[in-house]
């Protein structure tokens, strides 16, 4: 009998498990995959979320950046210069999440991966899972297996409100620039963005497409090729990663009966950005905290999860869909209004890494980009 039972090993997952064991809990970490498994991803970490750990992320690190470049349509570039705190963290998601999972080990979470959930059933005290290598039992469970995961549904979570956003990347193994700099470009998507996120050994070139509400399906494999012939690339002889995400679009419920959603699972990918990392590290943070402390007899603890998610994260990504509904409606007003004024810039950056609320600034730059819209 675990105290804990957590389906999947990424980000939010294995930071569940790496603080309930270093509180002394006994924790099965089931993940379907062998580990280390690769995952399509920017990549793109805060360095926010080295204050929620007490280890040693650099072994992790591919590079740090600190140079952006902006473009709208390839052109007009805005450059910006990142100092030490706030350069951002260029990881391989299979070195980083199997970094967070051996030191949940270290700390004493077991860990079964090649393990597929095929099922659960509930036992009133507790919760029996099905794997294909047997049934495991645990007093409580975290849901983190994902987007494209299972146990949302089969924990009764049949509404959970999301926007589903696609996201297509390629990662060409290249040498890379001595100082890297991390690219967007804000005009050659509809309703999103291109991106090259660089590391020690190539890049990770996508494009997204996260506006929020309707949308139709569009092609971004023609962007994509596009956008990477700037960095001489040629998109048609590198293998595409394709995959949804899930953008958070209001306050949801998060528990059920002794057991609660985290991670994207969770549907905490930042509307604005689609930055999933962070978001994801923060509700395994939290979920683990409400565990704990169920654990310690508080029948109360997993929706005060749900109430914590929904209003320290929450509360800022109503701002952030805000931002987002304006920016991807008029792109090349954002850029001129907001991208190219170098405050702006450095406020956005400084919210990836936790420096700065949306809330703080939301309100300004919803202001500047209305009174823009009406005027033209």
């Amino acid at each position: 009998m675990y105290d804990c039972i957590i389906v999947g090993a990424g980000p939010a997952g294995a930071t569940a498990a790496y603080h309930l064991s270093k509180a002394g809990y006994q924790v099965l970490l089931l993940e379907a995959a062998c580990l280390p498994r690769y995952k399509p991803c920017g990549g793109g970490v805060s360095p926010q979320i080295a204050d929620w750990f007490d280890f040693d992320f650099s072994p992790a690190i591919s590079v740090k950046v600190h140079r952006v470049r902006y473009t709208f349509n390839l052109e007009d570039p805005v450059d910006v210069d990142l100092p030490e705190d706030q350069a951002l963290w260029m990881v391989r998601r299979d070195i980083f999440d199997h970094l967070i999972v051996q030191q949940a080990q270290a700390r004493g979470t077991t860990l079964r991966d090649s393990t597929r959930v095929t099922g659960l059933d509930n036992l009133g005290t507790s919760w029996q899972v099905q794997t294909n290598r047997g049934a495991e039992t645990g007093r409580f469970l975290i849901a983190a297996d994902g987007a494209r995961g299972s146990m949302a549904k089969w924990l009764g979570f049949g509404q959970r409100r999301y926007q589903l956003a696609a996201a297509l990347e390629a990662e060409p193994r290249l040498e890379v620039p001595t100082e890297p700099v991390v690219y967007f470009d804000l005009g050659l998507l509809q309703r999103g963005y291109l991106w090259n996120f660089p590391k020690a050994d190539g890049y990770s070139i996508g494009g997204g497409v996260f506006r929020s509400g309707p949308q139709r399906r569009q092609d971004l494999r023609t962007p994509i090729a596009h956008y990477s012939t700037q960095f001489e690339i040629d998109a048609s002889e590198v293998k595409h990663f394709g995959h949804p995400i899930l953008i958070w679009d209001g306050p949801q419920i998060l528990h059920t009966h002794r057991a609660v959603l985290a991670g994207e699972a969770a549907c905490v990918v930042d509307p604005f950005t689609a930055e999933g990392i962070r978001p994801s590290i923060f509700s395994g943070l939290k979920a683990a905290q409400a565990i704990a402390t169920a654990l310690q007899g508080n029948d109360q603890a997993l929706a005060g999860y749900t109430e914590i998610i929904n209003q320290e994260w929450g509360a800022e990504m109503r701002w952030a869909r805000r931002l987002a509904r304006l920016v991807y409606q008029a792109p090349g007003l954002a850029y001129r209004v907001g991208v190219k004024r170098p405050s702006s810039s450095r406020t956005m950056v400084k919210i990836f890494c936790g420096q700065l609320r949306y809330a703080e600034v939301a309100q300004r730059a919803i202001h500047r980009l209305t009174t823009g819209l009406i005027l033209e």
